[in-house]
């Protein structure tokens, strides 16, 4: 893993979803086997450019999408890597089953991917808000789970992910989202990625939290307190070395994540600890709730996943952190 962290903390000036299909293009180019699928949504993730690229490898199911996943294990049994693509909560909820039977229990190579996770759904509103689709596919064996921070980090995931064989699911934002590592960083999967050192306590990050985490072990540093940040961008396999050194090091944890809390990061990392290194742990993230329409930023404040709420959450694990 060889990673570089940008120096500021700055909005991407490329969109996530032209980063995907750039990548899959270059991906393709070197793999004939690359094949991309979508459910009527290739205007919306970016990835017409790859369709006229290779017209034969592309195939667009239309609003089918758990026939859009029987489609996808027929082109992994013959020996094609496809990559699929639909709003996070219709290819999780939706085509669930499908995903289970026809291509995670038959073994294949299915790289899945859910755009518009969380909060940045955003107007989309509350039916097409997934706050539950990476604790959907948690329960699936042989599934890879997957959230890219920023561009530099999807990059080297999508090329990763199409050299391993497996299931893979990756939820990524369609649109600009703050830069956190430099061009050309290398990311291991089931890897955490510590971005900032600390001793009184860690927060442990994911996608659109990291930022977020960011500015808020600044503010704790300013008050004198010490956080560690963990940047899990993989939920499963979960890199539980980081997290069982973070408990013992530090002695209290706070998770923040895009995602119902129940099934989500914070109960993986919760998992983990009951079983190893009981301590106080704090999660940030949606309280068993639905989404709803609204702006980012509203919706953030809405569901408590701001900076403020990860620094609230640091008190309140502190405040119960032995000794």
């Amino acid at each position: 893993m060889t990673v570089k962290f940008a120096r500021e903390n700055k909005q991407s000036s490329q969109e996530m979803r032209v980063v995907f299909c750039e990548t899959l293009i270059e991906i393709a180019e070197q793999n004939e086997n690359i094949v991309v699928l979508d459910a009527d949504l290739m205007a919306a993730m970016g990835t017409k450019p790859f369709q006229v690229k290779f017209p034969s490898r592309t195939v667009d199911c239309g609003v089918q999408e758990a026939n859009m996943i029987g489609v996808a294990a027929g082109l992994s049994a013959v020996g094609k890597i496809p990559f699929v693509h639909t709003f996070a909560p219709f290819i999780t909820r939706r085509a669930c089953d499908q995903i289970f039977v026809s291509a995670a229990y038959a073994k294949l190579n299915v790289k899945l991917v859910g755009s518009d996770p969380g909060i940045t759904a955003a107007l989309n509103g509350g039916t097409h808000m997934p706050f539950e689709d990476m604790g959907i596919m948690r329960l699936f064996p042989t599934m890879t789970v997957l959230e890219p921070t920023d561009t530099a980090m999807l990059k080297d995931l999508l090329k990763q992910a199409a050299g391993v064989y497996g299931m893979f699911y990756m939820r990524l934002v369609r649109k600009n989202v703050p830069i956190v590592y430099e061009e050309g960083s290398r990311f291991t999967i089931g890897k955490a990625v510590q971005l900032v050192d600390g001793n009184a306590l860690t927060v442990i990050a994911s996608g659109y939290c990291v930022a977020e985490a960011l500015r808020a072990v600044d503010i704790l540093r300013g008050e004198g307190i010490s956080a560690r940040l963990l940047d899990m961008f993989t939920w499963k396999p979960l890199d539980e070395q980081a997290v069982v050194s973070a408990a013992v090091e530090t002695g209290a944890i706070v998770t923040a994540e895009n995602h119902n809390v129940i099934g989500g990061l914070g109960s993986a990392v919760a998992e983990l600890l009951v079983k190893t290194t009981p301590i106080p742990v704090e999660m940030v993230g949606v309280k068993d709730e639905f989404g709803e329409v609204g702006p980012v930023d509203y919706l953030a404040e809405r569901y408590g996943l701001t900076a403020k709420h990860i620094v609230d959450a640091a008190r309140r694990v502190l405040a119960r952190k032995p000794g």
